[in-house]
């Protein structure tokens, strides 16, 4: 009899045992459960917090952009047009020795204006979409021929495939980061685009044959750091590539959003 007891005390030992272990275990596994969720909730709102904040400086960037435009047409471009008027005046007054002179000098402001009004249209997104993104580059390829920067070349291959056009104007503007460096630091003769739309993805490659420079001596500057997080933005992978003597090349694939 008193071994049937100590087996069924032993019994009972070992089931509240189990039950313990169960509820440990089960309570761990929730908890790890609870505290997954939380850990991936609280990377989603950083995730969604860094793109609103990305968002919001584009916007500003944008809005800023536009600004400077109206200011260039409205103000500048008024400016040199009342320019254009008045030198109109002076010649009739002015004898025939002088008139090759005043023909000169309103032509260097009839060009001046007319590039102000083209700064002034690819610093605005709604003219950028209405010209679309083959367009507008090609715009700036041909600025930069008339200003005797450099020799701009654009080819384009496939074909043009519509695109979002936040998206659009992102990728403009990462172009233009890459040509203000060109212009302002490679000493380049010649810079070469290709925007090429194949099936899934829209492969731009942009480079100058300028004086370059080596990456591992270089800090990221802005213009390198705005392009790789506006790159970021629209999930399109960007690479960046220099060598002293040999000038920079930037590759770009954005995936078309169907294909995300």
């Amino acid at each position: 009899m008193l071994e049937n007891e100590q087996i069924l005390l032993i019994i009972y030992f070992v089931a509240v045992i189990f039950l313990l272990v169960t509820f440990v275990v089960l309570f761990f596994i929730v908890f790890q459960r609870r505290k997954n969720k939380f850990l991936l909730e609280r990377l989603e709102a950083e995730k969604r917090f860094e793109k609103e904040l990305a968002d919001s400086q584009l916007e500003i960037q944008e809005q800023t952009f536009k600004n400077i435009a109206w200011e260039l047409h409205d103000n500048v471009g008024q400016l040199l047009s009342v320019a254009n008027i008045q030198l109109n005046i002076l010649k009739t007054k002015l004898s025939d020795e002088y008139q090759l002179q005043v023909d000169e000098t309103k032509g260097i402001v009839t060009e001046s204006l007319q590039e102000i009004r083209n700064l002034s249209r690819s610093l605005n997104k709604d003219v950028i979409l209405s010209n679309g993104l083959i367009n507008s580059v090609q715009i700036e390829m041909d600025r930069f021929n008339r200003m005797n920067f450099l020799k701009a070349h654009l080819s384009i291959s496939g074909n043009e495939c519509c695109i979002n056009d936040k998206d659009e104007i992102i990728i403009f503007r990462i172009l233009q980061e890459f040509f203000s460096n060109v212009i302002k630091h490679a000493k380049a003769d010649n810079l070469f685009v290709t925007l090429s739309y194949e099936d899934k993805w829209l492969l731009v490659d942009a480079h100058d044959d300028g004086v370059g420079f080596d990456l591992k001596e270089v800090k990221m500057s802005s213009g390198l750091i705005n392009m790789k997080s506006r790159a970021k933005l629209i999930k399109a992978k960007i690479k960046i590539e220099a060598q002293v003597g040999a000038g920079v090349k930037l590759t770009l694939a954005y995936p078309f959003k169907n294909e995300n």
